[in-house]
C-alpha cells in the first residue's frame, strides 16, 4: 500500500485530501505545518508528499529543499492557491515532481498522484537493479594473481588504451572488461558486448558494422551495428579468437581509421569507440596457424591482462563462496546459508576446470540440496558432480 504524507496548515484541505486518497486505498498521514511535516518525513518512508507552499513556521519550498537533501526517493507534489508559472518552475528545479493549484481538480490530483507513485516505484526498482548488477559484477579476490589484475585495471581504465584480456572460459574476463569501462571516462556512455563465438561467421560483419536495407536476402530494413551502438563508449569483443579473417580485416580498418562502412553501403561513418577484446585462445599460436591476423593482434594488445584460472587462486575460494551464498540468498529471498569450515576446505581442494562459473553453479546446487548448514558430507555428495 502506498504511503502518502499531506503537509498543509488548513485542516479542511487536509481532511478532504485524506478522505479522497484513503478512498483510493492509500495510507495517509497528516502534518499541520512545514516543521511537523519535515520531522515526519525524516522519521518515516513516504512514496509521495503533497505539500502546501504558503505555511507558517516553514514554507513548502523550504520543506522541499531540506527533504531533497535527505536523498530519499519520495516524490513531492507542491500545492498552492497562489501559484504562478514561476512558482511551478522553481518547485520543479528544486526537485518537485509536479505542481497543482488549489482547489485541486479531483481527476488531476489522482492522476498526478498515480504518476508520482509510478515514478517512485521506477526509481526504487532502478536503484535496486543497479545494486544487484553492481554486486554481481564485483570482482572478488585478494590472492596475488587477482591483486595484479586489479592493479592493472586501476592503471589502465582511465586511459584510452586498447586492452586484450586473456584467460580460460569461466575465469571472469567479462568482469574485467566491465570494470575497465566502469572506471573509464566513458562510463556514462554505453558498453556494448559482442560474443564473437556465438555469431555465425556469415553474420558477424552485419552484427559489428550493420547493413543497409536490401544488402542481402534477409536484410528487409537497415540495421545499426555494434560499432555505431557503442559510439562514445566501449565495445567489448568477447572470444575474438573465433572471429572470421574477413571480419578481422574490417575491425582492423575500423581501429586504424575510426570509420566503418555498413554491409551493402558505401558511406563511411565515423565512430569513437574504445575496443576491449577477450579470448581463451593463444592468439600467437592462432597467428602461426594463419587463423588470426598479426597486425590486428598488435592493434588490440596495447595492454595485456591475464585472468588466472581458479586453480591458481584457491585462496580466493572462501571469499567467492561467501559472495555466491549472499547473492543466491538475495535472488531467492532467503537468509544466506552457512557453510562449515570442513566443507569450505573440501571445495578449495577440488579441481575447478570450469573456474568461477563452475564454482557458482556448485554453490547454488549446495544451497538447494543441502540442509540449514552446508556440511562436509553435503560438499562431498553434491560438489563433486561433474568434477
Amino acid at each position: 500500500m502506498a504511503h502518502i504524507l499531506i503537509i498543509d496548515d488548513e485542516r479542511s484541505i487536509r481532511s478532504t485530501l485524506k478522505e479522497i486518497l484513503e478512498y483510493e486505498k492509500y495510507q495517509v498521514d497528516e502534518a499541520k505545518d512545514g516543521e511537523e511535516g519535515l520531522e515526519m518525513f525524516r522519521k518515516n518512508q513516504y512514496d509521495v508528499v503533497l505539500c502546501d507552499i504558503k505555511m507558517p513556521k516553514m514554507d513548502g519550498m523550504e520543506v522541499l529543499e531540506q527533504a531533497m537533501a535527505e536523498g530519499k526517493d519520495t516524490q513531492f507534489i507542491m500545492v498552492s492557491a497562489h501559484g504562478t508559472i514561476e512558482t511551478a518552475v522553481d518547485a520543479t528545479k528544486k526537485g518537485a515532481f509536479d505542481f497543482i493549484q488549489k482547489p485541486p481538480d479531483l481527476n488531476r490530483l489522482l492522476l498526478t498522484v498515480r504518476n508520482a507513485l509510478d515514478k517512485s516505484t521506477l526509481v526504487t526498482e532502478t536503484k535496486t537493479l543497479r545494486k544487484k548488477i553492481s554486486r554481481k559484477d564485483e570482482m572478488v579476490g585478494e590472492s596475488e594473481p587477482m591483486m595484479r589484475v586489479k592493479d592493472s585495471i586501476e592503471k589502465v581504465a582511465p586511459t584510452e588504451a586498447r586492452v586484450l584480456i586473456t584467460g580460460p572460459n569461466g575465469a571472469g574476463k567479462e568482469l574485467v572488461a566491465r570494470a575497465l569501462h566502469k572506471h573509464s571516462s566513458r562510463a556514462d556512455k554505453p558498453m556494448i558486448e559482442v560474443n564473437c563465438a556465438a555469431i555465425p561467421s556469415e553474420l558477424i560483419e552485419s552484427e559489428l558494422f550493420g547493413h543497409e536495407k536490401g544488402s542481402f536476402t534477409s536484410a528487409v530494413k537497415q540495421r545499426i551495428g555494434k560499432f555505431e551502438q557503442a559510439n562514445g563508449g566501449t565495445l567489448f569483443l568477447d572470444e575474438i579468437g573465433d572471429m572470421s579473417l574477413s571480419a578481422q580485416a574490417k575491425v582492423l580498418r575500423a581501429l586504424q581509421e575510426h570509420k566503418i562502412t555498413r554491409v551493402g553501403g558505401d558511406k563511411e561513418i565515423k565512430v569513437d569507440v574504445r575496443v576491449i577484446a577477450a579470448t581463451n585462445k593463444d592468439l600467437r599460436q592462432e597467428i602461426e596457424e594463419k587463423r588470426f591476423r598479426e597486425d590486428l593482434y598488435h592493434r588490440l594488445s596495447v595492454i595485456l591482462i591475464h585472468v588466472p584460472p581458479l586453480n591458481e587462486r584457491r585462496n580466493d575460494i572462501p571469499l567467492l563462496v561467501d559472495k555466491f551464498l549472499q547473492d543466491i540468498a538475495n535472488d531467492y529471498g532467503n537468509a544466506p546459508k552457512v557453510i562449515q569450515p570442513e566443507a569450505m576446505s573440501y571445495l578449495q581442494e577440488l579441481n575447478w576446470t570450469g573456474n568461477i562459473r563452475e564454482l557458482r553453479n556448485v554453490v547454488e546446487r549446495l544451497v538447494i540440496l543441502s540442509g540449514p548448514e552446508i556440511s562436509l558430507d553435503d560438499a562431498r555428495l553434491y560438489a563433486g558432480i561433474g568434477q
